[in-house]
């Protein structure tokens, strides 16, 4: 019998968040290993780990699989969160991208200057509500499902949850105008897996403190100028 997967990351979201959320609707118990400082980075390259000299880094199957797309997509596949033909599996990937895309400038805000904070922020919320939540919600609301794709739970469900949350962060009543996803939150959240994840004490992370910026950056060799 396999071992558990092993997530290789800093003790914080980042692009390894949506494998630990993937993982948990999956039902998949997972180790993680912190990066604490640059010196545990180095080592994990020079010790032969990471592919391309990055990470996210998941062992699982025998495998030291980086790239986050990569990781999801075989997570997905594996746990039959990944529709049931080609057609499905395209409108899952067109859908999750989407996400990504959201989730990718979320991420980014707390590295943005002082001075360009608010204007990014403006930019997260402007974009959740005007080009990404409207295609979920007509997508919901037209076919009357309760997933998006195909009448079954998928990655897409999975990854759009994470992404409304996240948002909600940013702007606590930003579903206010589209009901339909308002629905499918509370819908998603409560599936059993998904709703163990979400309790206090799960390996979910919160929001990155900004008194950690600094160490997280000085990890990664990042810098905000």
């Amino acid at each position: 019998m396999a071992g558990k997967p092993k997530l290789y990351y800093f003790n914080g979201r980042g692009r390894m968040e949506t494998i630990r959320w993937l993982l948990a609707a999956a039902g998949v118990e997972f180790e993680e290993q912190f990066c604490e400082t640059r010196e545990d980075l180095l080592k994990l390259k020079q010790d032969g780990y990471l592919l391309f000299q990055q990470v996210p880094m998941v062992e699982i199957d025998g495998m030291k699989m980086v790239q986050t797309r990569a990781i999801l997509n075989y997570i997905a596949g594996k746990h039959n969160l990944y529709g049931k033909d080609l057609k499905e599996r395209a409108l899952i990937d067109m859908y999750v991208e989407a996400t990504m895309d959201l989730n990718e400038m979320i991420m980014h805000h707390p590295l943005q200057p002082p001075e360009a904070r608010a204007k990014h922020l403006a930019s997260i919320i402007e974009k959740a509500t005007t080009r990404y939540f409207p295609v979920y919600e007509k997508a919901l609301k037209d076919h009357g499902q309760d997933f998006l794709v195909g009448n079954r739970f998928s990655r897409a469900d999975v990854q759009l949850l994470e992404t409304i949350l996240i948002a909600e962060e940013c702007k606590p009543d930003i579903l206010s105008k589209f009901p339909v996803l308002q629905a499918f939150k509370a819908r998603i959240s409560n599936i059993p897996t998904i709703k163990k994840f979400l309790q206090p004490g799960s390996q979910k992370k919160p929001p990155l403190d900004p008194k950690l910026l600094p160490k997280v950056m000085s990890i990664f060799n990042i810098s905000n100028e």
